[in-house]
């Protein structure tokens, strides 16, 4: 199939909690009778094996009946970089669409579809044996001693991160290290747009309602304390080489638990609840932010009835009937 004639590409995305793994599978199902759809999942934590219930991981069923991709793909101590994604990603759309099948990309990692629409500049991979470094400085001295050191090499990316934010501390730092440029030179470099290359359109699901989304983000969380959420965290603890700096610990939720099992075998689920619930409604706070400066993205309200009916609809201006 050559570029001209392959159907452009789906991305479903919204907060989490907005219904976009239930859609997904709905519209995969309901295009079945004009062309198989395989999905991409775009979701960091996705990715990681044992990382299941916290993350609502879709059904092993549920992956047997709709082909799913980058799916636990990495342990959890192992990185994996949005440049890998893109990487990924590009390869498995054209491997989807060579047997005649429909890619859709489906998750709520911003920084993964920022990628895929901007493109990505020539940043550093990470670089394990640094970051232990750091890591060790922060244990020593505290993350807000590294963010005056990075307010000194970095000014712009350290007047736009908190003094406590140590994921992203600690990769600015990296970035200087590496390199001796500023982070926010990168960020200032031009970079290849990507969406007309790939054939992008993006849906969104967001909600009219913020009382519909954060009683929804309750109800999942307490879903996953149900099914058995703390025996997970309590089994991940026991692999050797995780720790909570690491990017898969630092998953939302996961974090929140790990804090907990740090002071007690069976702490008070009321203080974690309160904890993973405020810290995914600002997560979802963040990805609703990125979404409404995409101005190209197709707005689907997904607190009204019609959701999945107005996705399909859609899904049908973007795919052929057939492909």
């Amino acid at each position: 199939m050559s570029p001209q004639a392959r159907p452009k590409t789906l991305a479903l995305v919204g907060p989490t909690a907005s219904g976009k793994s239930g859609i997904g599978l709905a519209l995969a199902r309901a295009w079945r009778g004009r062309a198989a759809v395989e999905i991409i999942s775009m979701d960091s934590a996705l990715v990681y094996r044992g990382m299941d219930i916290g993350t609502a991981k879709p059904s092993r069923e549920e992956r047997d009946e709709v082909p799913h991709h980058l799916i636990d793909i990495r342990d959890p101590d192992q990185p994996y970089s949005a440049a890998e994604f893109v990487k990924d990603t590009e390869q498995l759309i054209s491997d989807i669409q060579s047997r005649g099948a429909l890619p859709l990309l489906l998750g709520g990692t911003m920084m993964y579809l920022h990628a895929l629409r901007a493109g990505l500049n020539d940043m550093p991979s990470a670089d394990p044996k640094i970051r232990e470094q750091l890591n060790a400085r922060a244990a020593a001295q505290g993350w807000p001693a590294l963010h005056e050191e990075l307010r000194r090499v970095d000014p712009a990316t350290a007047q736009r991160l908190a003094p406590l934010d140590s994921q992203r501390i600690q990769r600015a730092l990296e970035v200087w290290m590496v390199t001796g440029k500023p982070l926010s030179s990168f960020h200032a470099q031009p970079r290849t747009p990507e969406p007309q290359r790939l054939g992008l359109e993006i849906i969104s699901l967001e909600p009219q309602s913020r009382s519909w989304l954060h009683e929804r983000i309750a109800q999942r969380f307490d879903t996953m304390l149900a099914q058995g959420f703390m025996d997970e965290m309590r089994r991940l603890r026991q692999c050797a080489g995780l720790h909570a700096d690491l990017p898969s610990m630092r998953s939302v939720g996961y974090r929140q638990a790990w804090e907990a099992l740090e002071t007690s075998a069976d702490p008070p689920m009321a203080p974690l609840r309160d904890r993973a619930i405020a810290a995914t409604r600002q997560l979802a706070k963040r990805q609703l932010t990125w979404l409404r400066s995409m101005p190209e993205r197709r707005v689907v309200v997904c607190d009204a009835d019609h959701a999945l009916q107005a996705v399909m609809e859609q899904a049908g201006t973007v795919w052929p009937c057939s492909a």
